[in-house]
């Protein structure tokens, strides 16, 4: 029988707090512990639970010695505890973005490789099903070669987040499904972004991505919309998929006529649409079982750490493009500190 993983989690925002409690439901793993510096988040965390709280990551490494860590902390503060977390011999799950910045991003990976241990990052849409049901179809070709994917992302401003503006947060999401799901490099952006609420950090933003394969990416980022949407859409040759990631709806607009020879459109016309049955369950369960059982198996992390810098390099590219209104190459930021 496999072995029970430990696990613990280090920050109990809304995101960490539901960490807490899907993990302490999981199958295989037990939740021996918590930390955040806010006594009261805390409190609520323990509350029924026969684990013990901590106000600091370092306490709880050292009393607790876990398998695993969820670090879902503010991103400054990503590579000073999951290097802790490393450094203790534990497995840790970051979350998106993987760090502040792309040297410390690249030290977290140097440092899990040398420790032995598995590092993943939370690029928590990978395991929406209805995401996954679209890899599965792409890549059996259902829809031929893909031209364009966009994605919409939008809804009010999140009080809780001061330290990274709109590119940061929310952009890494959509990234890495483009890349996911082209399985394909990007190799150059371009962005306009704007600051309205006084932040310091952009909180509006639309950008464009070129893929090494000739494939582009749209992105409609912001925090400044009234109502909430999480939309994606994969135009194809023989049609069109769309995916509303929270419904876990998955849709497929057919090109009636297509007929495209040597990457030519005989014509387009609109067909039938087919809407696909998808087993709904809930994303996050779905990454760390994924989490426990790579773990278990010894490798590899669900998200690697590779794919993590990958990402973040892009949102950097589109955060200097945003700023200079210029083009930027993904070679450009290669060296990035």
């Amino acid at each position: 029988m496999s072995r029970t993983l430990r696990a613990a989690v280090i920050g109990l925002g809304s995101m960490g707090a539901n960490h807490a409690r899907v993990l302490a439901d999981t199958p295989g793993v037990e939740l021996v512990a918590v930390a955040d510096p806010d006594a009261e988040r805390v409190r609520k965390a323990v509350q029924g639970r026969p684990i013990p709280g901590f106000e600091t990551a370092a306490a709880l490494l050292a009393e607790t010695r876990p398998d695993f860590v969820c670090v879902v902390v503010p991103t400054g503060l990503h590579e000073e505890v999951a290097m802790a977390a490393i450094e203790a011999g534990a497995h840790v799950l970051v979350e998106k973005p993987i760090a502040a910045t792309l040297d410390a991003a690249r030290r977290l990976a140097d440092a899990a490789e040398r420790a032995g241990v598995l590092l993943t990052v939370g690029h928590i849409e990978r395991f929406n099903p209805a995401v996954r049901e679209l890899k599965r179809r792409l890549d059996e070709g259902q829809g031929g070669r893909v031209l364009q994917v966009r994605a919409r992302r939008v809804g009010p401003f999140p009080h809780r987040i001061r330290d990274v503006g709109v590119i940061h947060d929310l952009g890494p999401h959509d990234i890495d499904i483009m890349r996911y799901l082209l399985d394909d490099e990007v190799e150059r952006v371009y962005a306009e972004s704007r600051s309205h609420i006084a932040t310091g950090n952009e909180d509006l933003f639309a950008g464009m991505l070129r893929f090494r394969g000739g494939a582009m990416g749209l992105l409609d980022i912001n925090w400044l919309t009234p109502t909430k949407e999480r939309s994606l859409t994969v135009l194809c040759e023989r049609g069109m998929f769309t995916v509303d990631y929270a419904a876990q709806v998955l849709c497929f607009y057919e090109n009636y006529a297509a007929a495209a020879r040597e990457g030519v459109y005989a014509s387009v016309t609109e067909g039938p649409m087919t809407r696909y049955p998808i087993a709904s369950r809930e994303p996050l369960r779905v990454e760390l079982e994924a989490f426990r059982d790579a773990i278990l198996a010894g490798g590899p992390p669900p998200v690697p750490a590779s794919a993590g810098i990958a990402a973040l390099a892009v949102a950097e590219a589109l955060v200097r493009s945003g700023e200079t209104g210029l083009p930027v190459s993904l070679d450009e930021v290669a060296t990035l500190p």
